[in-house]
């Protein structure tokens, strides 16, 4: 019986696997062995400018962390802190600037995607990867379930972890009380959601794919990498990271549109940072 189960079990992850591969806007593979090592080689260079320099700064994080006197659990990691509190017209350049910046990887991986080595003739990369506005109802519709699938079970696996000890307590935004607070945490989350799908989903798997690798293995790596650069929270975000690279990892492959995922992961993070920013105004943590 077990062994009937396994059969069933691989036959239908390679029929799902299989029904990925039948997609009208397949990246088209590269057969050269060199250039298939070439573009492994730019994706490690795309993720060393951006998120993967910050997972090798996160595993640090977590080590020092976890070798303090105090546990994991009494610690707060802190997040859209003020610069310059006393000065908050500079501390309002000092965010602009922190939110735009990390987008010039976003540009970096879709110049790379319509340049070199395209994975279609006659398509924009963003269009190729679904970062355009063609389905605005759909995507802000599909972004939102997603939202929902991946938040409530989210904020329990923190809570989870928390009570543990495995996690820090994270404060999500700590901006001054200045008027401009809530709009820069909404554009904080825009830039966070741009930056992680482009590079994690849309132009890694886009790229992987083209090299050969099979869709589980791309949306696992990948996956994994996003968990790694949220370690510096805890394990519980690593692990919940993990978790939501991996769905979101399926249904780029299910839809091949990346706006979805950004819709999602910006509305997670604008629940995150303005959410927080209200409750610490009245008092309550988590």
């Amino acid at each position: 019986m077990t062994t009937t189960a396994t059969v069933n079990v691989r036959g239908r992850v390679q029929r799902f696997v299989a029904a990925l591969d039948t997609h009208e806007r397949t990246a088209a593979p590269v057969a050269d062995p060199r250039q298939r090592r070439g573009l492994r080689v730019e994706t490690l260079i795309v993720l060393g400018v951006s998120l993967g320099s910050s997972a090798v700064y996160s595993v640090l994080q977590i080590i020092d962390k976890l070798t303090r006197a105090a546990p994991l659990s009494a610690q707060t990691t802190s997040m859209n802190n003020s610069q310059t509190p006393d000065r908050p017209w500079l501390d309002l350049a000092y965010q602009l600037v922190n939110i735009a910046m990390p987008l010039v990887p976003v540009l970096l991986a879709l110049y790379l995607l319509g340049h070199v080595a395209r994975p279609a003739v006659g398509v924009r990369a963003g269009r190729f990867i679904g970062l355009d506005r063609r389905e605005p109802g759909r995507d802000l519709a599909r972004g939102a379930a997603l939202a929902a699938l991946i938040g409530i079970p989210g904020l329990g696996l923190y809570l989870l972890a928390k009570a543990l000890g495995v996690n820090t307590q994270v404060a999500a935004a700590n901006l001054t009380a200045v008027w401009w607070a809530a709009p820069v945490l909404v554009l904080a989350a825009v830039g966070n959601a741009v930056l992680e799908e482009v590079v994690m989903v849309g132009y890694l798997l886009t790229r992987w794919r083209q090299t050969g690798w099979s869709w589980p293995l791309a949306i696992g790596l990948s996956a994994v990498i996003r968990g790694s650069y949220h370690l510096y929270q805890g394990f519980g975000g690593f692990v919940g990271n993990i978790a939501m690279g991996l769905i979101l990892g399926v249904v780029f492959a299910r839809t091949r549109r990346v706006m979805p995922l950004v819709v999602c992961h910006t509305l997670l993070d604008v629940v995150a940072f303005v959410g927080y920013t209200l409750l610490r105004a009245n008092g309550v943590s988590l």
